[in-house]
This record gives structure tokens, sequence and C-alpha cells, in this order.
């Protein structure tokens, strides 16, 4: 059925054929304020030259503005979500010439002996990927977390490092899913689920060890924060009776701040609706 407007092609004005009527058209400064608002991911990064603690190499490596990236919320495992980026996928700094990889926090602090074996164990054997692209894709920032992660146990890095990184990658791989969803393109999804899910079983496995190890700050998290993500984890896999420590713990300790001990709040209902849908 022809639209209302129909015939001002032959008037030179085809464009307007299917406009809305009842649409208050924009105009072109309008349009360029809506186009103004959406973030480009390439806009919130940038280029920095890093020199590599094993081999020495000076090498670009893309960072995250700080400052520039809107944050939306955080996920009960307090997984950051801004607007426009997922800055999960520039935390892992790689040097291209040795394959040394880390979180952006460890990359430095590596001791000689831990560079001997990354030397005799990665450098002779591995063959890195470049990444030339404006952004990294999620494909690219999955194989720079497996290499961080094969580092840290070449290295013999802390338990709560590996850890960390095992939380990190279950992130990354969230994002992944989130991704392809807006993206219409769902035909891995269940397979990236299933990859997060071991992810996050190795971190609370790797944190529940390290906490009984390692003293804190740990990973830049003091004991509450630590004690909180532990607990989200064993809600997550259904440890209620270590969840309900942890929880417990929180909210009588005196360094918790109120924010925190909310959330715990939060955690500790959550739980109990849990166990009364199972009981």
């Amino acid at each position: 059925m022809a639209g209302v407007l129909s015939g001002l092609a032959g008037l030179g004005l085809g464009n307007l054929e299917n406009m809305d009527i009842y649409e208050e058209p924009q105009t072109e400064t309008e349009k360029k304020k809506a186009e103004a608002v959406k973030v480009d991911e390439k806009d919130l990064i940038y280029d920095k030259t890093l020199e590599c603690p094993v081999c020495g190499d000076k090498f670009p490596t893309k960072i995250v503005k700080t400052g520039k990236a809107k944050l939306l919320g955080t996920d009960d495992d307090m997984r950051p979500k801004y607007e426009g980026i997922d800055p999960v996928k520039y935390d892992v700094e790689l040097c291209p010439k040795c394959g040394y990889a880390a979180l952006t926090r460890f990359f430095p602090n590596i001791t000689s002996g831990q560079a001997k074996l990354i030397r005799e164990n990665i450098s002779q054997k591995v063959r890195i990927h470049a990444f030339n692209g404006e952004i990294y894709t999620y494909e690219e920032a999955m194989e720079r977390y497996k290499l961080a992660l094969a580092n840290a146990v070449v290295k013999r890095a802390r338990t709560s490092e590996k850890a960390y990184i095992c939380l990190k990658s279950a992130w990354l791989l969230r994002g992944y899913v989130e991704h392809l969803a807006e993206t219409g393109d769902t035909k891995d999804t269940a397979e990236l689920k299933a990859q997060e899910e071991e992810y996050l079983q190795n971190a609370y496995n790797g944190f529940i060890e390290a906490r009984q190890s390692e003293t804190f700050p740990m990973c830049g998290m003091d004991e509450v924060t630590v004690d909180y993500l532990i607990a989200q984890l064993a809600t997550h896999f259904k440890k209620y009776d270590v969840a309900s420590k942890l929880v417990a713990s929180i909210l009588t300790s005196p360094s918790a701040n109120t924010r925190m001990k909310d959330k715990a709040r939060d955690l500790k209902e959550l739980i109990l609706a849990d166990l009364k849908k199972k009981g």
C-alpha cells in the first residue's frame, strides 16, 4: 500500500516518501549531537610503550584512557561494565618478542629466577600472533589471557595471581557473550558460557587456597573485598555454607564499610532465598 507521501520521488524528494508524518524531523545539529553521544571503543584507548622486564624489548600496548570510559555498574562478582568499551580486554600486557605476558598490575614485578623460567619455557617455543587492529577483538584478548595464565604457571606465580587471571578470563568471556548477543551472533554462546564456568571454578578454588596461605592486600584487594568475592563465587556454585560464613564475617568486621556491609546483607538474603527454594 502506498504511503501518504508516495509520489514525492517525482519531485526529487524520494528520501522523504517513507517519513513518519507525526515524527519531528531531526535538524542537522540534532543529528550531529546524537552521533557525538555514541562512544567509539577506539576513542577510549591509546598506545603506550612498555619495556619488557624479561627481555628488555620495548613494545607498544593499548591502554584504556583513565576517566574517559563511563562506568555503568558492576556484576555480582565485581566485574565492571563500561559504556562503549570492555576494559577487561586491555588488562594483559604481552611482549611480542619473548612472549612474557601478565596482568597489567603484575607485569613489571618479576624476579630474575622467574624471568629465567619464562625464557626457558615460553620464549624459546612461543609463536606470537600480531595484534595490528585499532582495538583488541575478544578472540585476541582471550589469547592474551591464556598466555598470561601460562606465564603465571611457568613462573610459579602466587595462587592469588593465577586465580585473578581466571576470574578476569571469566569476565572476558561474559563480555564476549554479551557482545555476540548485541550483534545477533549467538552460535558459540553455549561453549563460551561453559568456558566461563570453568574459569570461575578455577578462580574460586584459587582464592580459597590463597586466602589460607597469603597475606593481604591480595591482587589489590583487602580482606573484606576478597571475602565478599569468594562469598559471591561460593553462592554461584551453591556452596552456601562457605558463603554464609564469609558473609557473617563481613557483617561483623570493624573494617568493612557501610557499602560493603549492605552488599553482604543483600547476598545473605539471596542465600536464604536459595536455601528456601532448595528446602
